[in-house]
Protein backbone atom coordinates (compact mmCIF):
# COMPACT_ATOMS: atom_id res chain seq x y z
CA UNK A 1 0.00 0.00 0.00
CA UNK A 2 1.69 3.24 -0.82
CA UNK A 3 1.36 6.00 1.57
CA UNK A 4 1.81 9.89 1.02
CA UNK A 5 3.51 12.47 3.57
CA UNK A 6 1.75 15.33 4.32
CA UNK A 7 3.88 18.60 5.37
CA UNK A 8 3.26 18.50 9.08
CA UNK A 9 4.63 14.73 9.24
CA UNK A 10 7.98 16.41 8.08
CA UNK A 11 7.68 19.31 9.65
CA UNK A 12 7.39 17.59 12.85
CA UNK A 13 9.74 14.88 12.29
CA UNK A 14 12.61 18.17 12.04
CA UNK A 15 11.49 19.33 15.08
CA UNK A 16 9.65 22.11 14.75
CA UNK A 17 7.10 20.99 17.57
CA UNK A 18 9.30 19.79 20.05
CA UNK A 19 11.36 16.66 20.56
CA UNK A 20 8.20 14.63 21.81
CA UNK A 21 6.28 15.54 18.71
CA UNK A 22 9.63 15.07 16.47
CA UNK A 23 10.33 11.73 18.25
CA UNK A 24 6.77 10.60 17.72
CA UNK A 25 6.91 11.47 13.87
CA UNK A 26 10.27 9.73 13.35
CA UNK A 27 9.33 6.39 14.83
CA UNK A 28 5.93 6.72 12.85
CA UNK A 29 7.66 6.92 9.43
CA UNK A 30 10.42 4.45 10.54
CA UNK A 31 7.36 1.95 11.03
CA UNK A 32 5.78 2.58 7.93
CA UNK A 33 6.98 0.61 4.64
CA UNK A 34 9.73 2.63 3.66
CA UNK A 35 9.49 1.56 -0.44
CA UNK A 36 5.89 2.34 -0.30
CA UNK A 37 5.91 6.29 1.29
CA UNK A 38 5.57 9.56 -1.56
CA UNK A 39 5.78 13.04 -0.69
CA UNK A 40 4.23 15.26 -3.16
CA UNK A 41 6.74 18.45 -4.47
CA UNK A 42 4.15 19.98 -3.14
CA UNK A 43 5.10 19.14 0.52
CA UNK A 44 8.50 19.77 -0.12
CA UNK A 45 8.08 23.11 -1.29
CA UNK A 46 5.94 23.81 1.89
CA UNK A 47 8.45 22.22 4.04
CA UNK A 48 11.14 24.21 3.18
CA UNK A 49 8.87 27.74 4.09
CA UNK A 50 7.88 25.92 7.14
CA UNK A 51 11.19 25.34 8.00
CA UNK A 52 12.41 29.15 7.26
CA UNK A 53 9.76 31.26 8.38
CA UNK A 54 8.30 29.30 11.57
CA UNK A 55 11.52 27.59 12.48
CA UNK A 56 13.44 30.28 11.59
CA UNK A 57 16.03 28.15 10.24
CA UNK A 58 18.71 29.11 7.61
CA UNK A 59 18.00 28.67 3.86
CA UNK A 60 20.85 26.07 3.35
CA UNK A 61 19.97 24.44 6.65
CA UNK A 62 16.52 23.97 5.34
CA UNK A 63 17.40 23.18 1.53
CA UNK A 64 19.21 20.49 3.25
CA UNK A 65 16.35 18.94 4.96
CA UNK A 66 14.22 19.60 2.18
CA UNK A 67 16.97 17.42 -0.09
CA UNK A 68 17.00 14.45 1.97
CA UNK A 69 13.36 14.17 2.78
CA UNK A 70 13.17 14.37 -1.44
CA UNK A 71 16.14 11.79 -1.59
CA UNK A 72 15.09 9.56 0.47
CA UNK A 73 10.75 8.62 -1.13
CA UNK A 74 9.22 8.65 -4.15
CA UNK A 75 8.62 12.19 -5.39
CA UNK A 76 5.28 12.80 -6.56
CA UNK A 77 4.94 16.20 -9.53
CA UNK A 78 2.74 18.60 -9.55
CA UNK A 79 1.75 17.69 -12.89
CA UNK A 80 -0.82 19.32 -15.13
CA UNK A 81 -3.49 16.66 -14.78
CA UNK A 82 -2.64 16.92 -10.70
CA UNK A 83 -3.42 20.88 -11.42
CA UNK A 84 -6.75 20.76 -12.75
CA UNK A 85 -7.95 17.77 -10.20
CA UNK A 86 -6.55 20.02 -7.27
CA UNK A 87 -9.04 23.17 -8.60
CA UNK A 88 -11.65 20.77 -8.61
CA UNK A 89 -11.35 19.43 -5.78
CA UNK A 90 -10.94 22.84 -3.98
CA UNK A 91 -13.97 24.00 -5.49
CA UNK A 92 -16.47 20.91 -5.14
CA UNK A 93 -14.87 20.41 -1.41
CA UNK A 94 -14.04 23.63 -0.23
CA UNK A 95 -10.29 22.70 0.67
CA UNK A 96 -7.22 24.70 0.09
CA UNK A 97 -5.63 24.71 -3.45
CA UNK A 98 -2.35 23.61 -1.42
CA UNK A 99 -4.01 20.60 0.49
CA UNK A 100 -5.90 19.85 -2.79
CA UNK A 101 -2.83 19.30 -4.91
CA UNK A 102 -1.61 17.16 -2.38
CA UNK A 103 -4.38 15.03 -1.93
CA UNK A 104 -4.71 15.09 -5.68
CA UNK A 105 -1.12 14.19 -5.94
CA UNK A 106 -1.66 11.42 -3.78
CA UNK A 107 -4.47 10.08 -5.60
CA UNK A 108 -2.33 10.26 -8.87
CA UNK A 109 0.32 8.05 -7.43
CA UNK A 110 -2.30 5.61 -6.38
CA UNK A 111 -1.29 5.79 -2.16
CA UNK A 112 -4.50 4.32 -0.61
CA UNK A 113 -3.51 7.21 2.25
CA UNK A 114 -2.44 10.37 3.29
CA UNK A 115 -0.69 11.07 6.42
CA UNK A 116 -1.62 14.55 7.41
CA UNK A 117 -3.01 16.42 10.64
CA UNK A 118 -4.27 19.13 8.58
CA UNK A 119 -6.99 17.68 6.52
CA UNK A 120 -10.33 16.03 7.59
CA UNK A 121 -9.43 12.12 9.21
CA UNK A 122 -11.48 9.91 6.86
CA UNK A 123 -11.92 12.08 4.18
CA UNK A 124 -11.81 9.66 0.87
CA UNK A 125 -10.90 11.18 -2.54
CA UNK A 126 -10.42 8.63 -5.26
CA UNK A 127 -9.13 5.91 -3.47
CA UNK A 128 -6.74 8.41 -1.15
CA UNK A 129 -8.18 8.27 2.54
CA UNK A 130 -6.75 11.23 4.79
CA UNK A 131 -5.31 10.13 8.10
CA UNK A 132 -4.11 11.85 11.41
CA UNK A 133 -1.09 9.48 12.37
CA UNK A 134 -1.09 11.72 15.59
CA UNK A 135 -4.80 11.02 16.38
CA UNK A 136 -5.87 9.47 19.75
CA UNK A 137 -7.60 7.05 18.15
CA UNK A 138 -5.79 5.45 14.47
CA UNK A 139 -7.14 4.49 11.56
CA UNK A 140 -7.55 1.53 11.37
CA UNK A 141 -5.98 1.05 7.92
CA UNK A 142 -2.75 2.74 9.57
CA UNK A 143 -2.89 0.84 12.67
CA UNK A 144 -3.27 -2.98 10.17
CA UNK A 145 -0.18 -1.27 7.82
CA UNK A 146 1.93 -0.42 11.13
CA UNK A 147 1.13 -4.01 12.93
CA UNK A 148 1.99 -6.04 9.27
CA UNK A 149 5.51 -3.61 8.92
CA UNK A 150 6.40 -4.80 13.07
Amino acid sequence: MRISLDTNVLAYAEGTNGEAMRDRAMEMVRRLPQGNICIPVQVLGELFNVLVLKAKRKRARARAAVLNWSAAYSRIETSPVVMANAIDLAADHGLSIWDSVVLSASAEAECRLLLSEDMQTGLNWNGVTVVNPFAANLHPMLVALLKASS
